[in-house]
């Protein structure tokens, strides 16, 4: 079934476009089922851009989903038109008192500041505590990962000598695992992180369970069962420019970086780069999607009451 998002948001018709499942909310009232609630904490500066990256997967689950866009409420966006987020987006206190099935909190590029001197920080824990009560399953990505895993844990994030950046084999540490189904043992998955967690940290902590794992980038993928959390510290949900524009970007203002590792055919930055973690984007969100269906009670107030 398809992803209910507003008829007028910018990526309605490029998920069309791409053969993704769109319904109208006209449509959807007339199905009498509940879409599953997932909400998406956007913190990326180019809303617009991170929003249809993460709709697109979101979307081709066979499942009816309701798609809310959620951000700080005392960050100004430099980077998203004020139109847009007024018409498309609430703030966290316009829907703490909601309840979702799943909830997305996205990164952010602020990863060299510590913690606590992130401007919106006291209201990130406010929402991360917020998610213990009323989210059935939380993603966190990237930033949105490290701040969830040292804001729950306290384990910490570790400035790198030079960007890591590019596409790295991974490999899948539990095919057992709900959200890693279908899964090869190796597979290629963006990296774009100025700072990173290690594994030594994460072991020292119960109920936390490394999921994929890259042997020069590190910990990707863990698992927090207990409370069906997920921290994803790369990007598999990525389009194929999305390096590239990173690269091109830092490139005009003239800051240091290299081409990113085995993206551009050749190391050409004038080639076109080929998309190789697609296949394994969709399956990773569609079982994270189907876990959620089939735990999730079905009434949403229940979410948080008894375990939920």
């Amino acid at each position: 079934m398809p992803i209910k998002i507003p008829d007028t948001l910018p990526a309605f018709e490029t998920l069309i476009d791409e053969g993704v499942r769109v319904m109208t909310e006209t449509e959807a009232i007339r199905q009498d089922i509940r879409p599953l609630q997932i909400g998406l904490l956007n913190l990326m500066p180019n809303k617009i851009k991170t929003e249809l990256q993460i709709a697109r997967l979101v979307g081709a689950s066979p499942l009816q989903v309701e798609f809310s866009l959620i951000r700080i409420g005392g960050h100004r966006a430099k980077n998203t038109p004020e139109e847009h987020l007024l018409s498309f987006y609430e703030t966290w206190d316009e829907v703490k008192d909601r309840q979702f099935d799943g909830f997305i909190i996205t990164g952010a590029p602020i990863e060299t500041l510590p913690f606590e001197d992130v401007t919106y920080w006291d209201e990130m824990c406010q929402i991360l505590d917020w998610t213990k009560t009323n989210v059935h399953s939380t993603l966190n990505i990237c930033w949105g990962a490290m701040a969830a895993i040292y804001h729950f844990h306290g384990v910490p994030k570790y400035a790198l000598g030079e960007k890591a950046f590019g596409v790295y084999r991974h490999q899948n540490l539990k095919p057992s695992s709900v959200y890693l189904s279908g899964f090869s043992d190796d597979f290629q998955i963006p990296v774009s992180r100025w700072t990173e967690v290690r594994r030594a940290d994460i072991e020292k902590v119960e109920g936390l369970e490394i999921l994929m794992e890259s042997d020069e980038m590190g910990v990707c993928l863990v698992q927090e069962e207990a409370s069906r959390r997920l921290y994803m510290f790369n990007h598999v949900e990525y389009d194929s420019t999305s390096l590239a524009d990173e690269y091109f970007r830092d490139v005009e203002t003239g800051a240091p970086i290299k081409p990113p590792f085995n993206y551009f055919p050749g190391d050409n930055p004038d080639r076109p780069p080929q998309n190789r973690w697609r296949s394994h984007a969709h399956l990773f969100f569609g079982n994270w999607i189907n876990e959620i269906y089939q735990t999730t009670p079905y009434e949403l107030k229940a979410i948080g009451k008894t375990g939920s």
